[in-house]
């Protein structure tokens, strides 16, 4: 199924509930910080579903001026008229207070901080989190980077109830998407944002209905850790740094999973180069690993051990982002 065909059915789906939800007493908290946590409390708002209370992260100064800057979530809980609630500290006994007086009958996670029990333990129906990938394959910080980086064809979305251990709790819901030869890493958040959503919808309903079945992740063979599970661990700047030792393949898989943040990036001579996007080149050449080709015109490319990266959309440190046509019209190789 392509993603357009699957907009069209999550649209549906999303009416579907949205119908059954306009009535709804159920009383929600909803915890998130980025783009991807809006969609899915969009989606709950639209739906028709009773906000009690948004969790997000404190304000924080950012840039040269260094304002304050709001999370995404809390702009729109302001814009949307909900009682919003940033503790510095999960724990801090004035907002497990404050939490308590909410009354939730459920929380929902997306894309926030780990949870202390005491919080994610207290609502009756318990908490639900949005993971962006097919549980129990890459449980993490970075699924959506991680499972282009490896290659994969296919992901998808994962609702589940929260318990101790990171990730591993009962599967609720599931949906799965491809990953297209060129998609990257931003591509692919938006999709799963949308997914995401229509997902966390369902399975408010289903859990209103009172028909949802909790499946427990089979993530151990015989009592033993499966070793087939893939993680999706945090990002850090060495992760970043492109191997011109390794194939164009695993490199170009790299560049999309990085791409458009936090981004692969090798030396150009004495500066960084963030490299977007670019094209594999599979080619047998005599040159040393990591070696620049130019034209000085329309193209830049390092060569790999199998052929050649040609990039296409680079930036040097300093400069924009930009084309690498245009690049070259200012900086000779």
């Amino acid at each position: 199924m392509n993603k357009e065909e699957l907009i069209i059915n999550n649209q549906q789906l999303t009416i579907n509930s949205q119908q059954s939800a306009k009535n709804s007493q159920l009383k929600i908290v909803f915890m998130g910080t980025p783009e991807f946590a809006v969609a899915s409390l969009d989606a709950l708002v639209n739906a028709g579903y009773y906000i009690v209370g948004v969790i997000t992260a404190p304000d924080k100064p950012s840039g040269r001026s260094m304002q304050m800057n709001e999370s995404a979530v809390k702009k729109y809980a302001v814009e949307h008229k909900l009682k919003i609630l940033q503790p510095e500290k999960l724990k801090n006994p004035d907002f497990i207070s404050e939490l308590k007086l909410l009354n939730a009958d459920v929380q929902v996670v997306v894309a926030f901080r780990m949870l202390p029990e005491i919080v994610w333990n207290m609502p009756p129906l318990g908490t639900i989190n949005v993971h962006a990938s097919l549980l129990p394959q890459y449980r993490g910080a970075a699924p959506i980077n991680w499972t282009i980086i490896n290659g994969e064809t296919e992901t998808g979305i994962t609702t589940f109830k929260l318990q101790q251990e990171i990730d591993t709790g009962n599967i609720l819901l599931q949906k799965k998407v491809s990953i297209s030869e060129n998609e990257t890493a931003g591509e692919l958040h938006d999709a799963l944002k949308e997914l995401g959503a229509q997902l966390i919808v369902k399975t408010m309903h289903q859990i209103e209905e009172e028909n949802i079945v909790e499946q427990p992740q089979q993530s151990t063979v015989n009592g033993r850790q499966s070793t087939d599970l893939k993680h999706a661990p945090k990002i850090f700047t060495e992760t970043c740094k492109i191997d011109w030792n390794k194939n164009a393949d695993d490199i170009n898989n790299l560049i999309r999973g990085l791409s458009p943040y936090p981004t692969a990036f090798t030396n150009l001579y004495d500066k960084i180069l963030k490299i977007y996007s670019g094209e594999k080149e599979i080619i047998n050449h005599q040159l040393l690993i990591g070696d620049v080709q130019s034209d000085n015109k329309t193209y830049l490319k390092f060569a790999c051990a199998d052929g050649f990266i040609n990039c296409t959309d680079i930036q040097l440190q300093g400069k924009k982002r930009m084309k690498v046509e245009d690049f070259l019209r200012g900086y000779k190789v």
